[in-house]
């Protein structure tokens, strides 16, 4: 037997120890496998995977995250210029939006309100300071966009598309010199509007299909022929396109007379139009929602231009994929996550304190159960979001484009935002739904939709995007074997794929074994930065890191190019990814903030909703796997004595939504997105004042109600009970009083519209 083992010890020492033997016994075969399997990329994945940057996402793959790497990011923080502006312009704005007016009488902005966001640099947030622009950090622009979110999403969304993927962007980005100087100091100053014109009726989330065309040829522009670009294109949905003054436009460049050179198919190019450029079509609106931004149409049928409005310049035509990708993949992690995130803060503050205010049944709705649980989600959900927000545009303002990462803040936050407004909803119920100036929910419930279908519709961002990109560009070896086997010298590709095959398989190795190891152990061995009451989750984290990392490997031997097209199973390891990264974001806020005691019940609630998400999309991919035995052997590895992540406990639930059901520290920081504005008579104020004036006085509502059940007191209807007490003695004059006032302000917060007459203005 010892002999056995001492000869099977010596031939694996050949046959990985010795290059010759095992290139021709091991890699050789298994460079052809993997030439076979290689999933295809077309001209504009292959861009689209070379674009962006592996950040934190990549350690969340390796199986064992280097958790001081994490906190070593940094904290995101305003400028002293950044909190100058959020304190005196953006709280200027809330002071002047009314979002009912904005929707259902003008179905736009104000003319009072457009001024001033042009005049005040509100569409010149990432527009460098030389030519006029505020120039501020990601983590700025998020915060602005999201306080205004918090009343508006009509303005916010007005100010976002500027600072979003656009002109002012890609200019700053790539534009010329010249085209610098000559558009950015107007669009800082808000002389010209932008809009960016890439979506059309056979191109949505498939924005490589465009079938708009720009042809290279001979054409007359200012009396003059020279050579340029005749354009014909259709596109819809586009934000601002009414108003715009200035179109950016996507299109497909092909060059049949090689005016250009010796390229036909030059590929798709971004070009700066003038609107008022002969032959451009712009104005017709659509109605998104019933919301009021301008969003709309434009075309254009043979529209000549000279090819220096090329964004870049001649140098940059067929570069436009690359140049969207890269800007997107920026701007996707800012402007809908702002949204969804500040959709949590007001639904948060609202809904907590309607909780505390509307009663039934003679006590607070926030003290039932099943309001509780509601409430819980709603504000672990805002939590999460806020944690992923953060951690997010910290990435962004490292100048990193972590495209994996912010595919996984587009769906996963916007997920989210639509969670929190449905469970605002059902909390807050009828206030929600008559619509009218009291009514702070109903226009953010029905917008939830916008942030989930663009920018990549949500499901093919989940399906197709977030594992389709996070497993080929975050795997540390998939990439260089893709890079090895697609060489056209065979023997040297087979040279780079031997070395890397190795490495390969003792990553696999160690990946399987630290699963398997932490399975059994209860991750109680795995590495983690603290102790105390968070050190578990780093650990667990490190056990599904390994699992992902371990599952990711045969998914890939078994099914690999036809992983590309088994969605279900891509979406569910994408969904793994994504749930490492949102457990992430938590624990650095946690920590940056100080690791307060009071938010300890929403870190608890949001990383055990995170691990029980994250081991049921693994279970999933098991219970899925298309190979039998691989099956059974990927539940041994992963779940050897079962899934055991429960989520959050009943006892759990009702301290997350205690914890927001009185005024403090842990509420303001998470509803500061939707801020108390001096002056502000909206619904918002009206209910968060009854709050505030409800707790003054619950020492004294209880000295009432005690004397009512003890029958100390006969008049039990309305505020003649708070008189009636007075005179019993049991509360003085200024305690009758403060009652008074605050079930006045209780009865004003739960109020809702109503209208003599209701003549809705045609759409």
């Amino acid at each position: 037997m010892i002999s056995f083992l001492l000869l099977l010890a010596a031939l694996l020492i050949v046959l990985l120890g010795v290059t010759s033997v095992r290139r021709q016994v091991i890699s050789r075969p298994a460079f052809g496998f993997f030439k076979r399997v290689l999933p295809p990329l077309s001209d504009t994945e292959r861009q689209a995977m070379e674009a962006g940057d592996t950040w934190w996402e990549g350690e969340l793959f390796s199986g064992k995250p280097n958790w001081d790497r994490l906190h070593g990011f940094g904290k995101s923080q305003l400028t002293a210029e950044e909190k100058s502006f959020v304190e005196v312009q953006v709280k200027q704005a809330l002071k002047m939006i009314d979002d009912y007016d904005i929707v259902h009488n003008r179905r736009d902005l104000p003319p009072a309100l457009w001024e001033f966001f042009k005049k005040e640099g509100f569409f010149a947030l990432i527009i460098p300071r030389q030519y006029g622009g505020r120039e501020f950090s990601a983590y700025a622009n998020s915060t602005i966009v999201a306080m205004l979110a918090s009343r508006s999403i009509s303005a916010a969304v007005t100010v976002m598309v500027p600072n979003s993927l656009g002109p002012g962007e890609l200019l700053a980005h790539y534009g010329t010199q010249a085209q610098r100087e000559k558009w950015l100091p107007a669009l800082a100053k808000g002389d010209e509007i932008p809009c960016f014109a890439l979506t059309g009726p056979e191109a949505g989330s498939d924005a490589g299909a465009i079938p708009d065309t720009g042809i290279v040829c001979r054409g007359e522009f200012n009396g003059q022929e020279i050579t340029g670009i005749r354009l014909n294109w259709d596109k819809r949905y586009i934000t601002l396109a009414p108003v715009a003054s200035v179109l950016g436009l996507a299109f497909k460049l092909y060059d049949p007379e090689g005016l250009l050179g010796k390229t036909k198919n030059i590929g798709i190019t971004c070009a700066l139009i003038p609107v008022s450029h002969p032959g451009v079509e712009t104005g017709a609106r659509h109605d998104p929602l019933g919301l009021g931004f301008m969003n709309g149409t434009t075309r254009g049928k043979d529209v000549f231009i000279p090819l220096e409005w090329i964004i870049g310049g001649q140098q940059y035509a067929g570069h436009g994929w690359r140049m969207l990708v890269e800007c997107l993949s920026a701007g996707r992690g800012i402007s809908l996550p702002a949204l969804a995130t500040a959709c949590g803060h007001m639904a948060t503050k609202t809904s907590s304190a309607y909780c505390a205010v509307r009663e039934q049944f003679g006590v607070a709705i926030g003290q039932f159960e099943g309001v509780q649980e509601a409430l819980a989600r709603l504000i672990g959900n805002t939590y999460q979001l806020e944690a992923a927000r953060r951690l997010t545009t910290t990435g962004l303002d490292m100048k990193v484009k972590p495209s994996v990462v912010t595919a996984i803040a587009k769906y996963h936050m916007t997920e989210f935002g639509r969670q929190v407004m449905n469970d605002a909803m059902d909390i807050q119920a009828g206030k929600g739904i008559q619509l009218g100036p009291k009514n702070y929910l109903g226009y953010h419930y029905m917008a939830n939709p916008l942030s989930i279908t663009v920018e990549g519709a949500n499901i093919l961002t989940r399906s197709l995007m977030i594992f389709g990109q996070g497993a080929t560009r975050c795997h540390p070896f998939v990439l260089k074997e893709m890079a090895a086997a697609s060489m056209t010298d065979e023997e040297a590709g087979l040279e780079q794929f031997d070395e890397l095959l190795i490495s390969h398989i003792l990553y696999a190795m160690k990946n399987g074994a630290r699963a398997f190891g932490h399975a059994l152990s209860g991750s109680r061995f795995a590495g983690a930065l603290v102790s105390g009451d968070t050190k578990v989750y780093y650990q667990q984290l490190e056990r599904l890191s390994s699992a992902l990392a371990i599952a990711t490997d045969f998914a890939m031997l078994v099914m690999g190019g036809e992983l590309k097209r088994r969605e279900m199973m891509s979406a569910r390891l994408g969904d793994v990814l994504s749930q490492l990264y949102l457990a992430s974001a938590t624990l650095k806020l946690y920590e940056d903030n100080g690791r307060q005691q009071d938010e300890l019940p929403l870190v608890h609630y949001v990383l055990q909703s995170r691990l029980q998400q994250g081991a049921a999309a693994l279970e999933a991919v098991i219970r899925n796997f298309p190979s039998r035995l691989l099956k059974w052997k990927l539940q041994a590895l992963i779940f050897p004595l079962g899934n055991h992540f429960n989520g959050p406990g009943d006892e759990l639930v009702r301290q997350v939504a205690g914890s927001m059901l009185k005024p403090g520290p842990v509420r303001a920081r998470l509803t500061f997105l939707c801020p108390d504005v001096p002056g502000d008579n909206s619904g918002i104020a009206e209910v968060e004042q009854a709050f505030n004036a409800m707790y003054q006085t619950r020492a004294l509502r209880r000295r009432v109600d005690t004397a009512l059940r003890k029958g100390e007191l006969k008049v039990v209807a309305g505020q003649c009970r708070f008189e009636a007490a007075w005179a019993a003695g049991i509360i003085d004059e200024e305690g009758c009083i403060a009652l008074k006032e605050a079930d006045k302000l209780r009865s004003r917060a739960i109020a809702v519209d109503e209208f003599a007459t209701f003549n809705r203005p045609e759409r």
